[in-house]
């Protein structure tokens, strides 16, 4: 089952690439590239501890948190908008093919795909 999960995942990864390839948006692909592991500014939360790690982490890595964006960006006809949220619909989708699910509480490897090793 995790690797349908896995495929899933690399299907809606392609997706986000697909979305900035119709999208004609005012960046260059090299913008994408540089900013793709900018989510992860969410681990910041952590050195503070695990609740606020979870919730700053979860914020920058929620699918859900990524469409709004998106459809913010493309109802406001705003190219940062639109470009900020398919990275953190890429970005989240490609954690998830490594197993960097949403986290608990209870720890940084608590996701919601199981405990990293």
């Amino acid at each position: 089952m995790k690797n349908v999960l896995k495929l899933e995942e690399a299907a809606m990864f392609a997706l986000s690439i697909y979305l900035l390839t119709i999208i004609d948006l005012q960046f260059s692909w090299w913008v994408y590239i540089l900013l793709y592991l900018a989510p992860d500014i969410g681990m910041v939360g952590y050195i503070i501890n695990n609740k606020v790690g979870a919730i700053t982490y979860n914020l920058f890595h929620h699918k859900a948190v990524a469409t709004i964006i998106i459809l913010a960006g493309l109802l406001l006809v705003n190219d940062y908008l639109l470009l900020s949220g398919i990275i953190l619909f890429g970005h989240s989708a490609m954690d998830r093919i490594f197993g960097y699910g949403l986290k608990y509480f209870t720890g940084f490897k608590n996701t919601h795909l199981g405990v990293l090793k």
